[in-house]
């Protein structure tokens, strides 16, 4: 049975990129039916934000991603971490260095001025003596000492590491008894039964100093599957201008978790020519082979694309659900079918359709001397006046179309072009000059607020 996790630390909000990783392994346990886990790597109590991992489980709920079980907390864990070390040590493959900080900082200081590479040279690695007094002793394991580690990966093949140029007897325990990340990652993966590990390959590094510490206890390895990054147009690590931001910043911005996790599935992976994926059709497809070896790039003209092809194919009923965070409560109005219907052709995102719903609903609060410059002729303010009273003359007005035909006898009793009534009655309605369909925003306000809003115009 397939089994995959997704890790963060809690030490800031879950970004674009954390949220990409969690899918594609939440995807490849669920084409398996296998177990998909969440687990906060929390054991850096330095660093840890309670805030940042509720943010995480907040962001995994909004989304959708469904994890197995109990969410993993690794400082509840570390009763097993030290058992774990202590077998270690009485088996000989890990053991206690007395070296202080000062004696550690002194030989990486000798060893650049050499231009060696700075590491740790094992002189407690077969230590009998006794210990210097007062000294706190951190715990190292045994790692090998020459040769190579290869890591064979789904994504990139095989990575060999040359031991000598990586690797030493690295840290597992810090002095005070709590244990170190790659230590624990390796425990938790094995204890938990992952079989697929899929991470950004910003954690390729990582990778042989936790073979190490399968390897020594006696664990059988994962697969490893590491993603390249997502990058910005420049080929540069992404920053928050680009959109490395708080995944649950998307939900303020309008984004659907369906646009969403599209979109991120196509950063680095593929299928034949389609863009536009279900999650049932992730679920089918996705395989973390098919993974592009190099670096996939953030594109928001395609987040916004996909979008608002979701929106253009939401039913109103859910769209009346989604735009209540935006502040738009539309449950009870008679109209919010027209309105819905007219409004989410022209925007990308909820937020952008929360605006145009406003600008439809509240009369113009004044009008701009530019856009009157340009939409407001002298032959204006005949023409909306024809208009109002041809509105004031129908029986029935109704749907959309009732209002445009209105538009259309006007246009053809005056002998005039179609701009002549369209430009002045749109900076009347909506005080400005793009937006819906004017015959929509008619139905949707109705008679006697079209016809207060082409007065205020005019006396202006």
């Amino acid at each position: 049975m397939v089994v995959t996790r997704f890790a963060p630390s809690p030490t800031g909000y879950l970004h674009i990129g954390g949220l990409r990783t969690a899918l594609l392994s939440y995807l490849w346990a669920r084409k398996n039916k296998g177990t998909f886990l969440l687990r906060i790597e929390d054991t850096d109590f330095s660093r840890n934000d309670e805030a940042a991992a509720l943010a995480i489980v907040e962001a995994f709920k909004w989304v959708g991603l469904k994890h197995d079980g109990a969410i993993e907390y690794q400082s509840s864990r570390l009763a097993i971490y030290q058992e774990y070390v202590q077998k270690l040590l009485d088996a000989g493959k890990a053991y206690k260095c007395y070296m202080s900080k000062e004696e550690l900082e002194t030989l990486r200081e000798e060893q650049t001025a050499r231009k060696e590479r700075p590491k740790y040279d094992n002189r407690y690695r077969d230590f009998t003596g006794t210990p210097p007094q007062d000294a706190e002793a951190v715990i190292r394991i045994k790692a090998p000492l020459e040769g190579s580690i290869t890591v064979h990966d789904g994504v990139k093949g095989d990575v060999v590491f040359n031991v000598h140029d990586i690797l030493d007897d690295f840290i597992i325990a810090r002095s005070d008894g709590t244990p170190t990340y790659n230590f624990v990652v390796a425990v938790d993966d094995a204890l938990m039964g992952v079989t697929d590990v899929i991470r950004g390959d910003d954690h390729l590094s990582n990778t042989p100093k936790q073979i190490v510490v399968y390897q020594a206890l006696g664990f059988p390895l994962p697969k490893f599957f590491h993603v390249p990054m997502i990058h910005n147009h420049d080929g540069k690590k992404l920053s928050k201008r680009d959109g490395a931001t708080d995944v649950m910043a998307y939900k303020t911005m309008g984004y659907t978790p369906e646009a969403l996790l599209n979109f991120l599935v196509r950063l680095g992976w593929s299928h034949g020519d389609q863009e536009i994926f279900s999650m049932d059709e992730m679920l089918e497809l996705f395989d973390p082979s098919d993974i592009n070896r190099s670096a996939s790039v953030y594109n928001v003209e395609k987040l916004d694309w996909l979008n608002s092809h979701y929106l253009k194919n939401m039913s109103n009923e859910k769209l009346c659900e989604l735009l209540e965070f935006h502040g738009v409560m539309l449950i009870s109005h008679d109209k919010r079918e027209i309105l819905l219907d007219a409004v989410k052709e022209r925007a990308k995102t909820l937020a952008e359709m929360a605006v145009l719903t406003a600008e439809i609903l509240a009369r113009p609060a004044g009008f701009d001397e530019a856009v009157l410059k340009k939409g407001y002729k002298e032959d204006s303010r005949e023409v909306l006046e024809n208009f109002a009273v041809a509105l004031k003359a129908a029986e029935e007005l109704h749907l959309p179309s009732d209002y445009h035909h209105v538009m259309e006898r006007v246009v053809a009793d005056m002998g005039i072009g179609f701009g002549k009534i369209g430009q002045p009655l749109r900076i009347a309605l909506l005080g400005k000059l793009s937006g819906p369909g004017l015959d929509s925003v008619m139905a949707i306000i109705g008679v006697e607020e079209t016809l207060a809003r082409i007065n205020t115009l005019i006396q202006r």
